[in-house]
């Protein structure tokens, strides 16, 4: 795999070392092979790891089959890709309800992942989960197109540089905005579920936006701000304070139609280029 990317007009100059270690996250044992085989170069000329590296410079990296081997994903369907965005090393997609967002068995080959495998293969490529979505989740989902951008992209996302708004329609009239903030845990009698759980749950933190009630069908259009990614999270701080998903089958007492949950906005500044990426995925279902 050859990996040739120019930096960004607002690069901060700094060594090949530095680049590949904390910019890129590249692991240690790959640094060491990179440095080893002499396979970075810059501009077209052999670099090595003291040499500086600054904005416009084309750094090119070659990485051996063992550097990152590839994972085994059957493929699935290539015509259940419905494409928001793609470059070389990232590709948003708008995933359908009902859809699982990855294998958990080794045979599955009905997932989104198993259909983006399909729809990469003739490239040569495999795609790589940053996140996921529950499988009730329609919308915006977010993949890497080889292993060297996924440590990049998680780093993103743990420190919340990755924007995800969800569209939802909940029961009740909610009329004020509002911050939930609540800890997360494992229902120790349902291993399907999450609850609010303050002494041994894990932070959480759903910033709620109300678009529309009706007072006629008693639901609430709302819009929500994750800053944190725990299982079922909306799903569960909803829920908690009175206003669960229409349709959310584990949380709602009466769930009826399909789960009102979707993945609207996902925004990111693209790691190599320094780009905002704006990927927008209308809920058509709806």
């Amino acid at each position: 795999m050859e990996l040739a990317i120019q930096l960004p007009k607002n690069f901060k100059e700094q060594t090949v070392r530095e680049l590949l270690e904390q910019e890129w996250l590249v692991p240690r044992k790959v640094r060491h092979f990179l440095r080893t085989r002499k396979n970075v170069s810059i501009n077209g000329e052999p670099a090595l790891f003291h040499f500086p590296v600054k904005s416009g410079d084309i750094v090119t990296l070659q990485f051996e089959s063992e550097d990152y081997p590839m994972p085994t994903i059957l493929l699935g369907n290539e015509s259940k890709v419905n494409m928001l965005f793609e470059d070389d090393h990232l590709i948003i997609l708008n995933k359908p309800i009902g859809m699982k967002t990855h294998p958990n068995q080794p045979n599955e080959n009905d997932t989104l992942l198993n259909h983006l495998a399909a729809y990469l293969a003739p490239k040569n490529q495999i795609p790589y989960v940053v996140h996921r979505l529950d499988k009730e989740t329609s919308g915006a989902i977010l993949f890497a197109k080889n292993p060297f951008v996924l440590p990049i992209l998680g780093r993103l996302l743990e420190s919340k540089l990755i924007y995800r708004r969800y569209q939802s329609i909940v029961s009740g009239i909610l009329k004020e905005s509002m911050t939930i903030r609540k800890k997360i845990g494992r229902d120790r009698h349902d291993r399907r579920k999450r609850v609010i759980d303050e002494r041994n749950g894990d932070g959480a933190v759903t910033h709620v936006e109300v678009e529309t009630y009706d007072r006629k069908t008693n639901h609430t259009t709302i819009y929500c701000v994750l800053e944190t990614g725990r299982t079922h999270q909306i799903r569960v701080h909803l829920a908690s304070i009175g206003h669960p998903i229409i349709g959310d089958p584990l949380y709602h007492p009466k769930p009826n139609g399909r789960l009102m949950l979707h993945a609207y906005e996902l925004h990111l500044t693209h790691p190599f280029t320094g780009e905002t990426i704006m990927a927008v995925a209308e809920p058509s279902l709806w």
